[in-house]
């Protein structure tokens, strides 16, 4: 992956090179051996103008030119959902191996811009009826305050605090600044957290993900090599709107049968941290913790590197960014290197099983899309 963070010089083309240049060098793989490539990208239309043909333009004038190749859109999970279609592609023998690359450029002169396309991750007959519910203007994104929302339900089910918000987030902020990928590389402590600059009900500045530019890349092969992750799973779910949220745990529990481990088994996660809330959340829908439980997991610290179940080591969305198409593409790439055992002083010891979940849009109350990924070394 590239560097995460705020990169108004750079073009989704040159940060796409990167990240593939990257991947297909720790692969020690040349263009020509790549049968296939899914490239995910959520806004580069809104953002640049960029629509329909984005990876072909992006990797014109490479080796990778020629190579078939989809554009993917899938919110959040793009770059995640464009790692199952890769998988898929493999394990059906249409190609030997296959690129997945996720990237997106927020930056703009237009701070707006981003914010629009954001918006347009929701479904769009549902504005109208959220913003009256939230006193938004026509102009403002509903985004955080359903996370909010997603905080007091949670809070009042489970005994949560704005306080254990916050040590969600002061937890990824010192594993971020350990990541020197990460957009974000400042330790702050649980009280500079609740001081915050206020966003909306519980959650303050520090506890959402920063917007940002990035790419990431991942190889996938049916011919392994000594450094080869096995990618047991990798399962696809989507939100129905006005269901109870349980989409993710639906996908989990699929990601996990497909796979052959249970929840217990797991040594590392990442999850979609786009707001700290969510983290707790997400353990207990991928039955890393019972109902409530995960409260009782970061107040102990256990959700730390050295923790029981430790989550998040490259910082999450809240400290290594949120690039849309590259976040899914990014947590598989640090927990390969978590599961080689090459994260430096965020490693997990002894980490064998490894699970990723990475969710976007929104229907209401369900997210649109999900995917859940398990790893095995």
């Amino acid at each position: 992956m590239t560097d995460f963070g705020t990169v108004p010089n750079r073009t989704a083309a040159t940060m796409v090179r990167e990240a593939v240049g990257r991947a297909l060098a720790d692969a020690d793989l040349r263009a020509v051996d790549v049968g296939m490539v899914f490239l995910a990208n959520a806004f580069a239309g809104t953002m640049h103008g960029q629509e329909s043909v984005r990876g072909q333009a992006w990797l014109d004038g490479t080796e990778l030119a020629g190579v078939p190749l989809v554009n993917i859109e899938n919110a959040c999970a793009g770059g995640s959902s464009a790692l199952a279609l890769a998988r898929t592609a493999v394990a059906a023998g249409d190609v030997e191996t296959a690129l997945v690359v996720g990237t997106e450029q927020l930056t703009h002169a237009d701070r707006r811009r981003a914010v629009r396309a954001m918006i347009g991750a929701m479904a769009q007959d549902r504005l109208p009826e959220l913003r009256r519910e939230f006193g938004l203007d026509d102009d403002s994104s509903p985004f955080m305050h359903v996370y909010a929302r997603y905080a007091d339900e949670y809070a009042a089910s489970s005994g949560a605090t704005a306080e254990d918000f916050a040590r969600v987030a002061a937890k990824n902020r010192a594993h971020g600044a350990a990541n020197p990928r990460a957009q974000v590389r400042e330790a702050i402590s649980v009280e500079q957290v609740m001081a915050g600059r206020p966003v909306v009900g519980a959650l303050t500045v520090p506890m959402c993900a920063p917007i940002g530019d990035g790419a990431a890349a991942v190889v996938v092969s049916s011919a392994p090599s000594p450094r080869s992750v096995e990618l047991r799973s990798c399962v696809v779910g989507a939100g129905v709107r006005g269901r109870a949220e349980q989409v993710v745990a639906d996908t989990a529990k699929r990601a996990f049968h497909r796979a052959g481990v249970a929840p217990g088994d797991v040594d590392v996660v990442e999850v979609h941290d786009a707001a700290s809330p969510a983290e707790l959340i997400a353990l207990e829908q991928l039955g890393l913790a019972e109902h409530g439980e995960a409260v009782a997991l970061v107040r102990a610290g256990k959700t730390g590197i050295g923790g029981s179940v430790p989550t998040n080591p490259s910082g999450g969305l809240i400290s290594r960014g949120h690039p849309l198409g590259a976040t899914g593409a990014a947590q598989i790439v640090e927990l390969v290197e978590q599961l080689r055992g090459e994260s430096g002083t965020r490693q997990v010891d002894g980490a064998r099983v490894a699970v990723a979940e990475n969710a976007g849009g929104y229907l209401g109350p369900e997210p649109a899309a999900v995917t859940v990924s398990v790893l095995v070394r």
